[in-house]
This record gives structure tokens, C-alpha cells and sequence, in this order.
């Protein structure tokens, strides 16, 4: 364990310092799990006990955030500590081995990781057996990465900021800029890349100090973790960006500098469901979009990392399919295809969007459990829903899909194809 921290720490240091103390560390983990409608009881018959209430009160709060933090971490979480914002912000422990396996491709044994946040990047790291150098500017975060990493003999911890580090301390670097401005409660998300803390510009100037530290003409091994709704032209030259979605939910975009990058690739798209990870790459040769047709026996729904990735076109291309509207990112085509790229649909019947037409239509075939899904329309699903109530028609179940085809709004009846993956 580490020390108990200087009495001029900050407030979120002071939260936790009664935990770092032998007494409340034992006794943050004797407790049960975390329930929440136990917790106020639980609170009492401790203080009772003569416990201090900031003790208490630190214990609870952190049962809490391991409860919540097993959804990222699984068994781990159960001995982490956890911020609430760095809870919120760590990236997934099955994410983050996915950027340790391109280090450990690389032939990368040491890297420092820049904005480690509480440590599930340098988790990953360590657990691959890389020596690792994790960095974060905020005492409170590293307090807690450093009692997150203890169980790694290759990890170390440190209080610095990405700006101005030594390439020469590590082989590689993976870096994680600081996306969301925050003031008091509330929190911001940044979309422009030089707002970054460090800015991408930054980024981008460590990768060559990197590359020229190691002698290697271009960039260094350096991978980033930039916000999925990154504009692809605002992309370096010369490197891979990884669109990954995590069980239909794009969750970044991964910069991948020099020996990293997929040479000849500049953008990727990387789909894990419950069947596995599934990689979707294009070169310079990737096709555009095809040109918009007409609606055919079944649709697909494309994952949204192959959407920013911008490559429609390569699995349009691979599903021997075409869009509806120029503008609409739905595929089209008059077989089925099994594809982790996208969800499909049996087409039932369309029609041009009107309420009362579509009520009436929903009333005949007896459809009273929707799934409603929209592109390219202002109509809001929970909106149509509360003016259908579809629950009075029947119990017959579909898929409506809302969007346009050839520049008109239209109405699509379908049925998920049984090996489609979960919906996004």
C-alpha cells in the first residue's frame, strides 16, 4: 500500500486517503457487496462500531464504484480503487488488452502511458509482460492507479503531464488526451482535436521526437486514443486510426503511429460482439459509396465504427449491396448475408411515412412489439411510439425503420435476421 498522502492534498486526494491507511483498506475489503438499498444500514452499524464516518463514507462510496466498475473490469474490480470520472473515462480491461496485443506485435517491451488515468491501459500493458511507465497529472489519480497496479511488478507510477515527456524513457507510448472539459458536476465533451489536452498536433510531434529518438525514419510507436466522432481529414498522414465497437456502441478512435500502424491501411474498423473481435480494413484502394437503388428482400444495418471508419463502400462491395439514398448509410440487397459488419433484416413492406396510415397498418397485421430505428429523418422513435401505443394492436412483433429512399421519407416493416448480432 501506498503511504497516506500530504495533508495539503486536494479534496479528492482527502476522500480517499482514509482507505490508504492499513485499517481502512482491510476494511473497505471486509465489506459485503455493494447493495444499494443496504447501504444506509450498513453506514450505521459501522459508525456504531466506531469506525470514523469519513472512513465509512469513503468505504461506501468506493464498494459503490467496484460494483459499477465490474462491468469494465470483471474480478479485477473487486480489489481496484476507483474516482468516479476516472471509473467513467478507463477504458475497458478486454479494450485495452486489444492495444496492449499491438504493442506486444511490435516487439515493444517498454511503454509509457500518458494520461493513465486509474490504470486499465497499464493493467493491460504489465499483464503482457511490458515494463511500463504510467503517467497522470492529477494526484488523485495516481494515487489510485498506484494501488490499482500494484499486483504488476513491472509498473510504475508517476505524477507529470504529457506535455514535454522524454521519449527517450520508453519504446513506445500510448497516450490518452483528455477529451471533456469539466466544471463542478457537469462535463463537456471536446470534438475539436487541438482542443485535446495534449492537442493531436502535440501528439502527432511526440511520434516523430519518438521515431527520431530510435533512429527510424517517420514516426515512433506511439498509439492514441482520440474520440470516435473525429473528422477522418483531421487524421495524420502515415498512420492507422481504428474505429472499435464494443457490442454496437463505437467507443473510440485509435491513432496508431509508425511500426503500429497497418501499413497501407489509413483507417480500420474493429467489431467486437459476442462472437469475437472482426477487423474491416481498406487501403487506398477502398471503394467509394455505391451508387443508391432501389429497396430489395433484406437490409443491413452497418456497425458504426465501419460508418466513421468511412468504409460503407468496402462492405456494400463485399455484400454485393447498394444504399437507398445517397445520404443514408442503409445497405440493400436481394440475399442474405451472415456479416459481424452489420445487423440484417427480412424486408416486409414499405411504405411512404404517414401516421395514419401507419396505425392503420399496424392494426391489421396485429403488431404490437416495435423496434423502431431511424436515419436521415426528425421523427424520434419514443415520440412515434407514444403516439402509436402499438401495445393495443396485438402481440406480433417487427422492426420499423425510419429513413429516407430517394429523397422521401418511408416507412420500413422488417424482421431481425436470427444470426444478426445485438442491437445497436
Amino acid at each position: 500500500m501506498p503511504a497516506p498522502l500530504a495533508d495539503d492534498a486536494d479534496d479528492a486526494v482527502r476522500a480517499l486517503e482514509p482507505l490508504l491507511h492499513p485499517d481502512g483498506w482491510a476494511l473497505l475489503n471486509s465489506l459485503p457487496p455493494y447493495q444499494e438499498q443496504d447501504a444506509l444500514r450498513l453506514g450505521a452499524r459501522l459508525r456504531e462500531a466506531g469506525h470514523d464516518a469519513a472512513l465509512v463514507s469513503a468505504a461506501l462510496t468506493q464498494a459503490r464504484l467496484r460494483a459499477r466498475g465490474a462491468e469494465k473490469f470483471g474480478e479485477f474490480a473487486a480489489s481496484m480503487l476507483f474516482t468516479p470520472h476516472g471509473l467513467e473515462q478507463a477504458t475497458r480491461l478486454p479494450v485495452a488488452a486489444l492495444h496492449a496485443e499491438r504493442f506486444a506485435r511490435a516487439g515493444v517491451a517498454s511503454v509509457a502511458d500518458l494520461g493513465c488515468g486509474i490504470g486499465g491501459d497499464s493493467m493491460a500493458l504489465s499483464g503482457l509482460g511490458m515494463d511500463v511507465l504510467a503517467v497522470d497529472r492529477d494526484p488523485a489519480t495516481v494515487a489510485v492507479a498506484t494501488v490499482n497496479l500494484r499486483p504488476f511488478p513491472t509498473a510504475r507510477v508517476r505524477l507529470g503531464r504529457a506535455e514535454g515527456h522524454d521519449p527517450t524513457e520508453t519504446e513506445g507510448i500510448w497516450l490518452d488526451p483528455a477529451r471533456r472539459t469539466v466544471s463542478g458536476r457537469s462535463s463537456r465533451r471536446i470534438h475539436d482535436p487541438e482542443e485535446y489536452e495534449p492537442p493531436l498536433s502535440a501528439v502527432i510531434d511526440l511520434a516523430s521526437r519518438l521515431g527520431s529518438a530510435q533512429g527510424r525514419e517517420g514516426f515512433g510507436p506511439l498509439g492514441a486514443k482520440l474520440g470516435p466522432a473525429i473528422d477522418r481529414d483531421a487524421l495524420p498522414t502515415g498512420t492507422e486510426t481504428q474505429w472499435l465497437s464494443w457490442h454496437g456502441q463505437v467507443l473510440e478512435a485509435a491513432c496508431w503511429f509508425g511500426p503500429l500502424a497497418t501499413p497501407e491501411t489509413p483507417t480500420s474498423a474493429l467489431v467486437v460482439d459476442r462472437t469475437g473481435a472482426h477487423r474491416l480494413s481498406g487501403g487506398a484502394d477502398v471503394p467509394g459509396d455505391p451508387e443508391p437503388g432501389a429497396l430489395s428482400d433484406h437490409l443491413y444495418e452497418p456497425d458504426g465504427a465501419v460508418i466513421r471508419a468511412g468504409l460503407i463502400g468496402l462492405l456494400a462491395q463485399d455484400l454485393g449491396a447498394h444504399t437507398l439514398d445517397p445520404t443514408i448509410a442503409y445497405l440493400t440487397c436481394e440475399y442474405r448475408a451472415t456479416t459481424p459488419f452489420a445487423r440484417g433484416y427480412a424486408v416486409r413492406d414499405v411504405m411512404p411515412f404517414n401516421l395514419k396510415h401507419l396505425t392503420t397498418y399496424l392494426k391489421e397485421h396485429r403488431l404490437g412489439v416495435l423496434e423502431i430505428k431511424k436515419r436521415g429523418t426528425a421523427v424520434e422513435p419514443d415520440e412515434l411510439r407514444r403516439k402509436l401505443r402499438p401495445r393495443r394492436f396485438g402481440d406480433e412483433s417487427a422492426t420499423l425503420v425510419l429513413t429516407r429512399i430517394a429523397g422521401e421519407q418511408h416507412v420500413i416493416v422488417a424482421s431481425p435476421h436470427r444470426d444478426a448480432p445485438e442491437a445497436h
